[in-house]
């Protein structure tokens, strides 16, 4: 089924391509005085067209839904960008001061990438497939996009979102602040090496127990034994959840009262030795503790409003022809 499976898509791809290479030139859309191309539009989505490819290789339908979406989205995002570098050109801004800027933000990026040198970066240009023109109009086209989204996008240090709102968005989305039951735990690691002999390292956990058990504090056992990436912190993994562990060790990790520790906990890979510090219930984050958050959301979320009427307005005064 998988063999069928690759067929299909290679062979979806293959008709893409001889499609692609008739319409090389072909206008996909028209933005005022630009066009985007059918070539550009597939350039762009094709890395992640391959991607797709990988995740739905066993349906060839999911595949060309997933091609079908990144192609709208790009032709999209196309859209927008010559969009807004027309209504940079319209509105005057184009200056020798711009262009004198772009050549130094490039001399910046060959002394830095290419190591001074300019036909490094030619050179790497022409293996792309990409002349020093082209790519001297991206890096200009894309500053003016960064540029113009700046201006036009409110800085989200000067949109002032009201204590009632927060307390409003609060209330209407509390699943989304449910933690659930918690322990503060530190682990403690045993494996067995190449050469030790079987059961080695269940004979020093249970000396590890020992030792915390006659006074020996936990953290600086994990400190001295423990193969756990947490071992410089005294083995501190912090307050974990229910679905932080596979299932043997959260059954073990949820029954041991705050302040004990485990016994040894013996798993194909590994021996554990479990302590934990503090426990608290499931509950939802109370305001004070999220009310940043919440901020910061909500910003974002007037900031995107904010550019997408920008980029409604521009459509409405702009030619738009779609083919």
């Amino acid at each position: 089924m998988k063999w069928f499976s690759f067929l299909a898509v290679g062979a979806s791809l293959v008709f893409i391509s001889q499609a692609r290479a008739e319409l090389v030139t072909g206008i996909s859309v028209v933005v005022d005085d630009s066009v985007i191309t059918y070539a550009e539009i597939e350039d762009n989505v094709a890395p992640r067209a391959a991607t797709a490819m990988r995740m739905y290789a066993d349906d060839p339908q999911k595949y060309d839904d997933a091609v079908l979406k990144l192609r709208s989205q790009e032709i999209e995002r196309l859209v927008e960008d010559k969009l807004i570098v027309h209504e940079f050109t319209a509105a005057g801004y184009s200056t020798n001061v711009l262009e004198a800027f772009i050549d130094d933000t490039i001399h910046k990026e060959i002394q830095e990438k290419y190591y001074g040198d300019r036909a490094r970066l030619i050179k790497t240009l022409e293996a792309q497939g990409k002349t020093y023109e082209t790519f001297r109009r991206d890096q200009r086209e894309q500053f003016i996009i960064r540029y113009m989204n700046y201006q036009n996008s409110s800085n989200p240090h000067k949109i002032l979102i009201s204590p009632l709102k927060i307390e409003q968005y609060y209330t209407s989305h509390k699943d989304e602040f449910k933690v659930d039951d918690e322990v503060h735990l530190r682990t403690i690691v045993i494996t067995n090496g190449p050469d030790d002999a079987p059961g080695t390292a269940r004979r020093v956990a249970e000396e590890i127990v020992a030792k915390v058990d006659s006074g020996v504090p936990f953290a600086e056992m994990a400190g001295v034994y423990s193969a756990g990436s947490q071992r410089a912190e005294g083995g501190d993994r912090g307050w974990v959840d229910r679905h932080y562990f596979k299932p043997e060790l959260t059954k073990e990790a949820f029954a041991i009262k705050p302040g004990h520790h485990s016994g040894v906990i013996e798993l194909p890979e590994a021996c554990y030795l479990m302590m934990v510090e503090a426990a608290r219930p499931a509950h939802i984050r109370p305001l004070s503790d999220v009310r940043d958050e919440i901020e910061r959301t909500l910003k974002d979320q007037e900031n995107l409003r904010l550019r997408n009427q920008w980029i409604e307005r521009l459509k409405r005064k702009s030619y738009i022809e779609y083919y």
